[in-house]
């Protein structure tokens, strides 16, 4: 027994950091009542998350090389306690965001060290068993995020969403300090802290503008700014990364139709995916006025389908082309998001089952293979770094799905009666998303069709430890 206790301290943390990902989403309403937070506010309280969580990932890998796997996962570990106890306490909406943005850079941490820890600590047939316990926990996170925010925000209060961490930080803490040996350490490895800057400063300056926009008009002066701080950002980044001995995402990466494809695929699974949860979370509590935990369960379906597609169907498809699985699959969840827009003003919690079921099939589909596709199409010794940018990418779908979405939602409602406002924003929101899946799957389709390698080798167990959430 005493040889899984990495794997549970490994788990412990991943279930931590991706169950934040969703276990916010239920408790919004609850949030805005107490912290009166508009919906610009709550855009912040999972972009502040998301961001931190993209920004930082490809440099705490670099970090973990350079430090060791094991000191950088318990700072990180460390960090997220503090910073889930600063949102329990949080007494305003900026706190908040402050606590949630000091939570991504804690789990970026973590998620940029646990399979390298579970690699060094595993061999053999171990290894399979410890990869896939942790990619079992990993998917059963979002699931069970929005279930146990709505039965903490229920029966304590939103702030116990936070407060629950630390007894699981407490553990992972301990285990993990016992249980890991001494972590490798590459001293001659770099930090490409500039690249860093960079891209931090044009991912956040971008989704502050698109929120900024929505909450003020494109003609508000902080607005424009602020976009075009981002493409700025952005240009520099690329000029960084040319030239960069150390690059954090080596640009050559890019040149192949595969990789590129993979991308594309992460951020728009979780635009078309995920990036509506919110506002269906405020539609179901505000208007339906469910319980958070009735609303938390009521989002189920589609988690629950995705796991039951993916466990039926994952070995069926295994040896399916990456463009019918990654590319198709993103077109299902585009359909699915469009169906959502059977909702109207005499709409029950039950109008979103179908676009759930399709969203959830979608995400079944094409989320188990994405990674190893994307491993796949590199050189074995850059897939860290790809399984990075992966990851990083879901996350940047993510934060500008939520602000691009909530801009679109609060745009289409003004001058119109509240129910009609709030189902026409809903409607549109969810339509951009579905269109913008059904866009993305096609033109990721295009690319791996016209990749020249084959992509869809199968990687149970990547040479490199590969983030795989």
């Amino acid at each position: 027994m005493r040889k899984w206790l990495p794997l549970l301290a490994a788990c412990l943390g991943s279930f931590m950091l991706l169950i934040d990902v969703t276990i916010v989403n239920v408790a919004l309403p609850d949030i805005a009542a107490d912290l009166g937070a508009g919906l610009s506010g709550l855009q912040w309280v999972i972009d502040g998350y998301a961001l931190a969580l993209a920004a930082l990932l490809l440099m705490l890998g670099a970090l973990a090389d350079r430090f060791g796997a094991k000191p950088t996962y318990l700072i990180g570990l460390a960090l997220f306690a503090a910073a889930s106890l600063g949102c329990g306490v949080a007494g305003s909406a900026s706190v908040l965001v402050a606590a949630r943005a000091a939570q991504g850079i804690g789990g970026a941490a973590m998620l940029a060290t646990t399979l390298s820890l579970l690699h060094a600590t595993y061999t053999g047939r171990d290894r399979g068993i410890a990869f896939s316990a942790w990619g079992a926990v990993s998917g059963a996170a979002a699931g069970v995020g929005v279930v146990l925010g709505g039965a903490l925000t229920d029966l304590l209060s939103w702030r116990w969403i936070f407060f629950v961490n630390l007894p699981i930080a407490a553990l992972a803490i301990a285990l993990s300090a016992i249980a890991f040996g001494p972590s490798p350490r590459r001293a001659d490895r770099r930090v490409d802290l500039a690249g860093m800057l960079s891209f931090t400063v044009a991912a956040t300056a971008v989704t502050y503008g698109i929120i900024r926009a929505g909450e003020h008009g494109w003609g508000d002066r902080g607005a424009a700014p602020a976009l075009i701080t981002g493409v700025v950002a952005l240009a520099a980044f690329v000029v960084v990364e040319s030239s960069s001995a150390a690059p954090m995402l080596p640009l050559p990466l890019l040149r192949g139709a595969a990789f590129t494809a993979t991308l594309i695929a992460a951020a728009g699974l979780s635009f078309a995916a995920f990036s509506t949860s919110p506002l269906l979370s405020l539609w179901l509590q505000q208007y339906l006025h469910l319980t958070p935990l009735r609303a938390g369960l009521s989002m189920l379906p589609l988690s629950v389908c995705a796991f039951l597609v993916s466990g039926v169907f994952g070995r069926l498809l295994h040896d399916v082309a990456p463009q019918w699985t990654i590319g198709g699959g993103l077109v299902v969840i585009g359909a699915g998001s469009t169906l959502l827009t059977l909702i109207d003003l005499g709409s029950s919690w039950t109008a979103t089952i179908p676009g759930y079921l399709l969203i959830g099939a979608g995400v079944g589909i094409m989320a188990p293979p994405l990674v190893a596709v994307g491993l796949a199409a590199v050189p074995p010794h850059q897939s860290g770094t790809a399984a990075g940018a992966i990851n990083t990418a879901r996350q940047l779908g993510l934060a500008l799905g939520v602000a691009v979405l909530g801009t679109v939602f609060r745009n289409v409602g003004t001058g119109k009666t509240p129910g009609h406002a709030f189902v026409d924003g809903l409607n549109t929101a969810t339509m951009t998303a579905g269109v913008t899946g059904i866009l993305a799957g096609a033109l990721v389709f295009a690319l791996y069709a016209r990749a020249s390698r084959p992509t869809h080798a199968p990687v149970i167990t990547p040479p490199e430890p590969a983030q795989l959430a």
